[in-house]
């Protein structure tokens, strides 16, 4: 899976006009899935975001998770992240799971991260959506997650 996750102070997702998701500070999460993803990797990112340090501490250090500073996580299903321009002028999303597949892994990504503790607000799978944004920084990640296999040991 890969996650394109932006600090903001504010974002929301409309649908034809009708807003289906906005949060104040927190998270912007616009979400991946390609084919060999699977409920492991959708944890996996999930504890990752949940736990990343990137709001900051009254010093002004990032030294603060999402969690700790009350914030939100919108998610946006994003399968173009998947996206491959090497060649030619027209993207090829074939890296990209089918909406089969990718669908019940995004509901499971957002219900994994708000048993994190990060109240989640959810764009439409399969919809054209307008996200609207105030990143603040900014601050822009693109996380991608480990092969299948072992996850990596957590760095503090």
């Amino acid at each position: 899976m890969r996650a394109l996750v932006q600090r903001v102070t504010h974002a929301r997702v409309t649908v034809d006009g009708r807003v289906t998701g906005e949060i104040g500070p927190g998270l912007l999460v616009l979400l991946g899935a390609a084919h060999a993803d699977a409920e492991e990797q959708a944890a996996w990112l999930a504890r990752k975001l949940a736990g990343l340090r990137i709001f900051a501490d009254p010093e002004g250090l990032m030294n603060l998770d999402v969690r700790q500073t009350g914030g939100a996580a919108l998610v946006v299903p994003q399968f173009t992240l998947y996206g491959e321009t090497r060649r030619g002028r027209r993207p090829d999303f074939t890296a990209a799971a089918h909406p089969g597949q990718a669908e019940p892994l995004f509901e499971r990504f957002c219900a994994l991260l708000a048993a994190q503790g990060v109240p989640v607000q959810r764009g439409v799978f399969g919809a054209h959506m307008a996200v609207e944004l105030l990143n603040d920084g900014p601050v822009t990640l693109l996380i991608e997650t480990p092969a299948a296999g072992p996850a990596p040991a957590e760095a503090e």
